[in-house]
């Protein structure tokens, strides 16, 4: 199928484009009240992430109503240890929570490595998905990174500080090492599988790469994000690792396209330490969005000027948040839709 839109693939790939593509982190979300229409009609977020028709609903409804250059697929990234024996519940205000955690070499050892057919309702959506846009825009889909989801595995939970999972890492490191291979084996699996099932483009989401030390970091961490980056060959492949700052020029080794920055990322100083060989995305602060129309103008050319034309998608440096106003959303996905070089 050809797509009418592209722009997100082309800057993905470096290729030129006729102006910056944008699409958001959590757009698809509690920012529409459309979406929050239809969660209300699932019950929870769960059931809205296990069922193909009304995940594809939520998927489209940003590119119906905000206008974005992409789709992403409404998924979570706790998916991947459910399908390998640890389920999850998602409390509402308080986020995920694991009823066991991983503990033992016996509790690695019970984990399976996943496979896309343990997780049929994403493939399943992303098929329905990709069928109902019928070419309008790329269609991405994601996972989380293997420490962000070893994290949330050991912890059991949202934290601010993970220190059962660091812990884990410096008291057990063979075991960490053996978990985290586990979890990349079922990464790549599922995002092939998301290939297969219609995804255009892939991002990887590393939320708490920030809380590691440049030294753990590159043990733990950004050595299983290069095998899945050597992995997924097929289509433009992002990575978006959270205030990991001091991995910049790492970044620029990996073989993926693009490198997801955050706000606090300076954009010519990550420019000069991930290089030009890879596309850049991002990177307003999701609070700008709170601010007047004029300002969110302003701010989004000022973005738009600091990155330059090329090798650039326009994103936030982190997800919507829920309160923000959807019209605010709409004027900066607009100004960024309307500036020309």
């Amino acid at each position: 199928m050809t797509l009418k839109n592209d722009l997100v693939l082309r800057a993905a790939r470096g290729e030129k484009v006729e102006r910056t593509p944008v699409w958001l982190m959590r757009q698809a979300g509690r920012v529409l009240p459309e979406y929050r229409a239809v969660r209300e009609k699932m019950g929870g977020f769960k059931e809205l992430v296990e069922t193909p028709e009304f995940a594809c609903e939520v998927t489209i409804q940003p590119v119906d109503i905000l206008g974005v250059d992409a789709a992403i697929i409404f998924s979570d990234i706790l998916v991947i240890p459910e399908a390998m024996g640890l389920p999850y519940q998602m409390v509402e205000a308080k986020g995920p929570w694991f009823e066991k955690t991983i503990k033992t070499a016996d509790d690695i050892a019970q984990l399976r490595v996943a496979q896309p057919e343990d997780l049929h309702y994403v493939m399943d959506a992303l098929k329905l998905t990709k069928k109902t846009l019928d070419g309008r825009v790329p269609l991405i889909g994601f996972a989380g990174a293997p420490w962000t989801i070893f994290a949330y595995m050991i912890e059991g939970s949202g934290s601010k500080t993970f220190s059962k999972a660091k812990k884990f890492l410096y008291t057990q490191p063979q075991l960490s090492h053996l978990l985290l291979q586990k979890i990349t084996d079922s990464t790549i699996n599922y995002l092939k599988g998301q290939i297969v099932a219609g995804a255009d483009m892939l991002q990887l989401f590393d939320s708490w790469a920030g809380i590691l030390s440049p030294e753990q970091y590159n043990e733990f961490s950004l050595k299983y994000i290069s095998q899945i980056c050597d992995a997924i060959t097929e289509v433009p492949f992002t990575v978006f690792a959270k205030d990991a700052h001091f991995a910049r020029v790492q970044m620029g080794k990996l073989s993926c396209d693009t490198i997801g920055l955050d706000w606090t990322m300076d954009i010519a100083e990550s420019r000069a330490m991930i290089g030009n060989t890879k596309t850049l995305q991002g990177n307003i602060d999701p609070c700008l969005l709170y601010a007047d129309y004029d300002v969110i103008k302003k701010e989004a050319v000022k973005m738009l000027k600091a990155f330059g034309p090329d090798r650039h998608i326009a994103n936030l440096g982190h997800g919507l948040y829920p309160d923000l106003e959807k019209d605010k959303v709409r004027c900066f996905v607009d100004a960024i839709k309307e500036f020309r070089f």
